[in-house]
Formats: C-alpha cells, sequence, structure tokens
C-alpha cells in the first residue's frame, strides 16, 4: 500500500477532526468532575420495592420542606444544586458541593425516611428512622447553602413525621461510598495533572531524540521526537473533544481517571509510533541511499502495519469486554482508552510517518 503518497487524505481527516474538538473544548469547556473541583460524591443504591428516579432525588435534595406549622416558614433545602447519573439497574451517583460529615448523614437519612414511605407497612419503625433521630436528637447542627447552623432535628421532622413505618432495619436507601475533596485539594491535582502530562511529553522527547542520536541523514533525530509529540498531540486532543461532547449531552465530567486515560494513551500511541520510526532507521541504515526516504518510510509503514493493528486490535477486544462486563465506575476511563487505542493507532501509521517524508521533503528545498 502506497500510504505516505496519500497523505493528504489522511491529513485532512486528522485536521478535521482535531479543528472539531477544539472548537468543541471552546464552545462548551470542561465539565471537570470533584477530582479537580471539589465537592462530594455518594453512590447509592435503592431498595427494590422503591420507585425511585433522578428527578425524585433531586426534588428532595433541593426543594425546601413545608412544616406543619402554616405560619412558619419553609425548611431550608439541603442542596442548592445536585449532579445525578444512573448506575446500573438501581444505582445512582450524586455530586454536589463539598459537604461535612453531618451535611453528609442528613442527606443520607431524609433520602432514606422519604423514600422509606413506599416501603411495607409494619408496626416498628424502619432502622433510616432510628438513625435520623438519633442524630437530630443529638442536637447536630449542619449548615444551610449561605452557612448558617441548621439543626438537623429541623430538617428530618418534616420527613420523619409523614413517613410510614417499615420492616425493620430494612433500608429504603444504602449508601455505597461516599467521597469529599476540598476545593483546595482539587486545584492542587489539576495543577499536578497538567505537569504530569507536560513531563510525560518532554521525556518522550528527550527519550525518542537519544534513541535515534545516531541518524542524522536525512532527518536529524530531534525531528522524530517533534513529530511523534505532534502525533501525540493529536491523540489526546481528539478524546479529549469527544469527552467535553459527553459532558455537554450525557452529563460526563473529566476526573482523574480521565488523566490516566490520557497518560496510558500516550504510553500505547508513542510504543507504536517508535516501532515505525525504528523500522525507518534499519531500513535507512541497510538502503544505503538507493532509495528515496518518502519510498524507504513507506516501506517501513507496510511492514509494521499488521503488527500494530494486530496488537492494537487484540488490545481493543480486552477493554470492549471490560466495558461491557465490568463496573460503573471505571465505564469512562475504559471508554478514553478504547478512544484512545483506535486513534493512536491511526496516528502512528497515517501521520507520524508521512509527517516525516513532509518535513525531509521541505528541509530538501531550503
Amino acid at each position: 500500500m502506497n500510504i505516505i503518497q496519500n497523505r493528504k487524505i489522511y491529513f485532512t481527516i486528522s485536521s478535521i477532526l482535531v479543528a472539531a474538538s477544539i472548537i468543541v473544548v471552546l464552545a462548551f469547556g470542561f465539565n471537570l468532575g470533584i477530582d479537580f473541583t471539589g465537592g462530594s460524591l455518594m453512590e447509592i443504591r435503592a431498595n427494590q420495592d422503591i420507585e425511585i428516579s433522578n428527578s425524585d432525588i433531586e426534588t428532595i435534595l433541593t426543594s425546601p420542606k413545608d412544616t406543619e406549622d402554616p405560619n412558619a416558614e419553609p425548611v431550608q433545602a439541603l442542596l442548592e444544586s445536585i449532579k445525578i447519573q444512573p448506575t446500573g439497574e438501581r444505582g445512582f451517583l450524586l455530586r454536589f458541593k463539598d459537604v461535612t460529615e453531618d451535611e453528609h448523614q442528613a442527606i443520607l437519612s431524609v433520602l432514606n425516611i422519604e423514600f422509606a414511605k413506599q416501603l411495607p407497612d409494619t408496626e416498628e419503625p424502619n432502622q433510616a428512622e432510628q438513625e435520623s433521630q438519633s442524630a437530630a436528637d443529638s442536637g447536630v447542627v449542619a449548615t444551610d447553602m449561605d452557612g448558617n447552623p441548621v439543626d438537623l432535628k429541623i430538617i428530618t421532622e418534616p420527613f420523619a413525621e409523614s413517613s410510614a413505618t417499615t420492616i425493620v432495619g430494612k433500608n429504603a436507601i444504602e449508601e455505597m461510598r461516599f467521597e469529599s475533596i476540598g476545593p483546595i485539594v482539587g486545584q492542587e491535582l489539576k495543577d499536578k495533572a497538567l505537569e504530569a502530562i507536560l513531563a510525560v511529553l518532554a521525556a518522550i522527547i528527550l527519550y525518542i531524540a537519544w534513541a535515534f542520536r545516531k541518524v542524522s541523514d536525512p532527518v536529524s533525530s530531534w525531528k522524530y521526537g517533534v513529530t511523534a509529540i505532534i502525533a501525540l498531540a493529536h491523540d489526546v486532543i481528539i478524546p479529549t473533544g469527544i469527552f467535553v461532547l459527553l459532558g455537554h449531552f450525557m452529563n460526563v465530567e473529566l476526573d482523574i481517571l480521565f488523566v490516566t486515560a490520557l497518560l496510558t494513551i500516550l504510553g500505547f500511541s508513542v510504543n507504536d509510533t517508535i516501532v515505525v520510526f525504528d523500522r525507518t532507521r534499519e531500513n535507512l541504515a541497510r538502503d544505503h541511499h538507493k532509495h528515496d526516504f518518502e519510498f524507504i518510510v513507506n516501506k517501513s509503514v507496510n511492514e509494521t502495519i499488521r503488527r500494530s493493528i494486530n496488537t492494537s486490535l487484540t488490545t481493543f477486544v480486552v477493554l470492549l469486554s471490560i466495558y461491557l462486563f465490568g463496573g460503573e465506575t471505571i465505564k469512562n476511563f475504559i471508554l478514553a482508552l478504547m478512544i484512545g487505542v483506535v486513534v493512536g493507532t491511526y496516528s502512528s501509521i497515517f501521520l507520524a510517518s508521512p509527517l516525516l517524508v513532509v518535513w525531509e521533503k521541505w528541509s530538501r528545498r531550503d
């Protein structure tokens, strides 16, 4: 296959995808997770006997609750805003502002008390009600969205008074995990993530320049490194653009796992690119200037293309299996890797090597 001769087609495809990704990022911005912005994440699972939806949870936690006294002000909502993402058949991921442990327990108690109304009636109170009443009786104080102290007894009483008694020890809502990250830690993680990506790119340039230090004709060793970085930028920008789209339309957030996926993509892609470059170096040494550089590069790509595709295909199949049958919490991470494998394989074959040829042709014109 004369891959190098058709390089304009591949350059056009890559340019369109990169440009579209940059436009999407500028238009919609990053939907950052709590890892970077700070906040709280609660994963819950609903009892199979209750009906529950995103809007139900949001209404309970963000709407003021009326009291029995008609002259009294409605009880302040626990949260000003919340993002809810279904996970599995009965699970939900709740993301909201950074809260204290007391507020965390109040949120869980209110959810349990409200949804406990749907459980079968018995003579004894629900465990969640008992825990909630205990917290309220203890005089624990939380804060509202304005930072003002709020007695949990005031918050939970309107829910508790209207809830039905249910099966002993059977919660309507079960908490699977809870994480809370402050805004300072989130900003530090954001800075560290950017530093990690830049450090990896710099290390790759230095390594390739050193590995190809004896190759100076017709392309200098440092040009191999710069070309690889251009291909890697392509491999990072496109998955990022796709995830920004997913964030805008499907509320998918960019978290520390996404950064981990990008670093993994960089490693996978540069490995594939170096394989092609290394074969080019070997063929240059054997050719003794019998053919031009474009012929040598095209020959090298053809000699390694089957290996690259087979390696990427087997990796993709494994990732697809994990995506389909793995846990919900790593699905976005695996999706990013799947996209990166496809884009990285494409750039190693159809972008990095053709760029070397273009650079070599420009150098001869000078």
